[in-house]
């Protein structure tokens, strides 16, 4: 073969792995529609971070799109994670402007109040995470979303938060409670320590001193926010937490969410089946790994590896981990936060580059 020849024949393979693979960055105008999350999908022979970002991409946009509305389950953990795979594909930035509207123009720069008054901490702990996870810096509009929650917090401490009956997330006040105080103490710039800040946080130390947290995956969330909020829990009670997360940890490395919720005995799935606390799932496992390392727990703890292990052998070929929804068989939107939150855990464990939060 000629080399002009053999030139082109290289050129043509490469375009048609680049156009098989997909545009270099999803956007909402070229995006493909999501498909429908199936428990079914093969797992992919080696974990690929081009495609978990493509997967977040698709299952956020393709929301964005379709109900342009901030959620717990998808785009908010987007974008806490998403900027763990930019190295391996940049997004687009259109979720973070979602987002960036709601107190922009939605909320009219604070002149109009939420119509939802959860919604704050959901647009808010999604915009810290992702300015603590790109610049380091607090953003005006991230500051002054963080500012605009307080504003809707109830006087008992709690925000009237969403109850679908979907656990962890959208189920009772007190989730809204602890994401609030996890995301002032995450938040760049010293935030927890501004008045409108300290304000509040006075109000979830009265809340969770009169509420007590009915399950594992509550008191996790409650250890992880007091690391950097004090007054939350006590160390003692972190090491106790963090003793009885690794109890649960299953033979083949991995979590499994019920595990976490299975104590509280108010819930039941929505759909009558029992809990599964035997099989490992991606949300429980990145949720753990996530937490060991903010506990100090080396990278390098045989039990930390097994969880990483798991993770890289449970991601499937489109690049999502399929995680079964501790609550209902449904859409199984489940498992986009299950995907985010394998990305955090795998960064934690120094797998995906830039964990901003100080651990060695």
């Amino acid at each position: 073969m000629s080399k002009p020849l053999h030139g082109f024949f290289a050129f043509l393979v490469a375009a048609s792995l680049a156009a098989a693979k997909g545009p270099a960055v999803l956007t909402l105008e070229n995006v493909p529609y999501a498909k429908k999350i199936l428990a079914d999908e093969p797992v992919r022979k080696t974990f690929s971070a081009e495609q978990a970002a493509r997967y977040l991409d698709i299952a956020s946009l393709n929301w964005q799109k379709n109900r342009n509305c901030a959620t717990c389950h998808t785009n908010m953990p987007y974008l806490m994670a998403r900027p763990a795979l930019s190295s391996a594909l940049e997004d687009s930035g259109e979720v973070r402007g979602l987002f960036e509207s709601y107190y922009l123009t939605r909320w009219e720069k604070g002149k109009k109040v939420p119509q939802k008054p959860y919604r704050p901490v959901v647009v808010g702990a999604a915009l810290a995470f992702n300015d603590a996870q790109t610049t380091g810096v607090l953003s005006d509009t991230t500051r002054k979303t963080l500012d605009l929650m307080w504003t809707t917090q109830g006087e008992n401490g709690a925000w009237n938060w969403a109850k679908c009956g979907w656990a962890p997330m959208e189920i009772d006040d007190h989730y809204g409670v602890t994401l609030a105080a996890l995301t002032a103490g995450i938040a760049p710039g010293n935030y927890a320590e501004t008045e409108a800040a300290k304000a509040g946080l006075a109000k979830v130390r009265k809340y969770l001193g009169e509420q007590p947290a009915p399950s594992l995956h509550h008191r996790i969330m409650i250890a992880w926010a007091s690391i950097r909020v004090s007054g939350l829990m006590e160390k003692p009670e972190r090491e106790k937490t963090l003793q009885e997360m690794f109890s649960k940890q299953l033979e083949d490395g991995g979590w499994s969410t019920p595990a976490f919720l299975v104590d509280w005995k108010a819930f039941s799935r929505k759909d009558g089946k029992p809990h599964d606390p035997l099989t490992s799932d991606a949300y429980g496992t990145g949720l753990a790994l996530v937490f060991a390392r903010e506990m100090g727990i080396p990278a390098k703890d045989l039990r930390l590896r097994k969880g990483v292990a798991w993770l890289k052998g449970n991601q499937r070929e489109s690049g999502k981990w399929f995680t079964r929804s501790p609550s209902k068989d449904s859409k199984n939107y489940f498992t986009n936060i299950g995907s985010a939150f394998a990305v955090l855990g795998l960064q934690a464990c120094k797998e995906l580059p830039g964990w901003p939060f100080g651990i060695k």
